[in-house]
Order: structure tokens, then sequence, then C-alpha cells
């Protein structure tokens, strides 16, 4: 079993910068899946607890020179403590940009997997290191990881994968997060549960109730991408709850209730600086799916060699 590359300044700054500050607020610890063609961090696929997130990027986003192997067709997958990764990442970027200036010659940063004996241990434990030069040696920084995931594990992630790839049959494009971000903020004081209610013909309304309290924000007219509906007239000059109400009754809308804390944590996303969301309701309304993306600098092409979505459990009706 064996993984190495360098890092490119691209990767760099996507992993340093934007990528792995937003996945640190999904969860401390993910999975890191490696193959052939891609870099995938992976929250709560296997255990299926919490919010769910997939952040996947093409190797040449990343790396130069990738190399992969392993007896399971040259796929590895392990834990790994994002804050120690940030935290080693950054400490290897700033050693080697100083040695790159003094230098006056380009320095790369490698990444690879190793086995090492640690202090007062008697087996070998796996890492992911970090290495580039100094001044006078190589830097080498090592971040623990857990024991490669097994043959038959390995397919498990993978079937979650392509489960979690599945998409709601409407989606709504959210062009500005910071309308929904400033509404959280206020959101959290109100209560635990909030209600997420998508149509066919582009409203997405989000909202908040206790029984002393009622905070709710509305988007009309949305671009719709998948299944759409057209919205009757009669319903235009009604209540938004109303409305809702005859959409759903129609078949034309769904509506679900998540945890704010998910709904707040998938919001962080906007840490890695997506261009817009997506948001959609699985069939049976099964969770809450928000999909984020990225366009190539300068157009307004989507860039496919990234990839961000999030997936929320949805509440039992009444919880909360």
């Amino acid at each position: 079993m064996k993984f190495k590359a360098f890092l490119t300044e691209n990767g760099v700054n996507l992993l340093e910068k934007r990528s792995i500050p937003a996945l640190e607020k999904m969860g401390k610890v993910c999975h890191l899946y490696l193959t052939r063609d891609h870099a995938i961090f992976l929250h709560n696929l296997l255990n299926g607890d919490g919010i769910q997130s997939v952040a996947q990027f093409r190797k040449e986003a990343l790396f130069d020179d990738y190399r992969i192997s392993s007896q399971n067709d040259d796929r590895i997958a392990f834990s790994i403590d994002l804050s120690l990764l940030l935290r080693a990442l950054r400490s290897s970027v700033a050693i080697c940009s100083e040695y790159a200036a003094a230098a006056a010659a380009p320095n790369r940063l490698q990444i690879k997997l190793v086995k090492k004996l640690p202090p007062n241990c008697t087996n070998p434990m796996p890492f992911l290191t970090f290495e580039t030069r100094g001044y006078k040696s190589a830097v080498i920084q090592d971040i623990p990881i857990s024991k490669p995931l097994s043959r038959a594990q390995v397919v498990e992630l993978q079937n979650a994968l392509d489960m979690a790839q599945d998409l709601p049959q409407t989606l709504l494009q959210v062009p500005d997060l910071n309308q929904l971000l400033n509404f959280v903020d206020r959101m959290k004081y109100v209560g635990d549960a909030v209600n997420v209610f998508i149509s066919k013909h582009g409203d997405l309304r989000v909202q908040v109730s206790t029984t002393l309290i009622s905070l709710g924000v509305e988007f009309r007219k949305l671009l719709v991408i998948g299944e759409q509906a057209n919205a009757p007239a009669e319903d235009q000059n009604l209540s938004a709850q109303t409305r809702s109400s005859r959409s759903i009754l129609r078949g034309d809308a769904q509506s679900v209730q998540v945890s704010v804390k998910h709904f707040a944590k998938s919001l962080q996303c906007h840490l890695a600086k997506p261009d817009c969301a997506f948001y959609g309701i699985a069939p049976q309304g099964s969770c809450l799916t928000v999909i984020f993306q990225f366009f190539i600098p300068g157009t307004r092409q989507t860039d496919k060699s990234i990839s961000l979505h999030c997936r929320l459990p949805v509440l039992d009706p009444g919880t909360g």
C-alpha cells in the first residue's frame, strides 16, 4: 500500500485556505479516501450519525506526480484529524515558502503515507507525512492516522459514497448564502429544529417556530433544476404558509424538519468559497441535500474538478 504526490500551489490554496477550514466545521475527524483519480474527504458516511459531507477533488486539482498503489484496486482510505492536518499543512507551507524565497528557487511539498515506530511503541504506526526542504535538511511533519480501512470497509465506504451521490428530483439555486447565514445566526436562539420547504416553482422557505415565536425567511422564483411546475396564478397573493400547504397538497413541494445545528453547520461550507448553492429534498423526504457549486475562475462555467455537498438527516415530525 503506497501513496505519494506533490501538492501544487493551487492544491495548497484549495486545501489550506478554503476546503479544510470548511470541512473542519462539519467535524474534527473524517475519512480521507484516495483512488486512482480522486482525493475525497468524507464525514459520517459509515456511521450515518449526523450531517454527511462529501468533498471530492480530481487529483489534478491538488497534486502533481500522483502515485498510488494497493491490493484493493489502488484505493486507500483512513481516518484523519482535520485540525492536525491543517496545522501540519500550514507549517509545511510556511517552511517551504521561506526556503524558496531564500534559495530563489521553487520548493516542492511532498505528501505521502509512511509507517514509523513512535517513541515507546513496539509496533509501527501509520502516518500521513508532509516533507519539504529546509535550509540544511528535509523538514518532515507527521500526522497520525487510523489504520487503513480493510478491503471490506473500503467497499462499504464506496457503496455509501455512491448512495450519497443520488440527487433530489428538484434543486433550487441560492446565489447568495449571506442571507441564510444572517438568518441562522438569529434562528439559533429561537429553537432546535428548522422546517425547510422547497417547491417545484422555485420557492424556498426556512422557518423555526416555538409556541411563542416564529421566525422565517423566504426566497421566491429561484432557478429550478430538475422537476419544475408553474405556480397557480390564484396562489400569488396568498400567505407563505397557505401557499406552502397548497403546493404540498398538489404534490408540487416537499417540507422536512432538520436540526438547526446541522443546518448551521452546512452553511459553514461558505468558507470553501463556493459560487452558489443548490437545495433539494431527497425522495420520500429522507434527507435535505445542499450542493455547493464552484466556477472556473473568471467564468460562469462549473469547475468539474471540485465538488462539495452535504446531506442533513431529517428529524421525526414534531421533534424539537
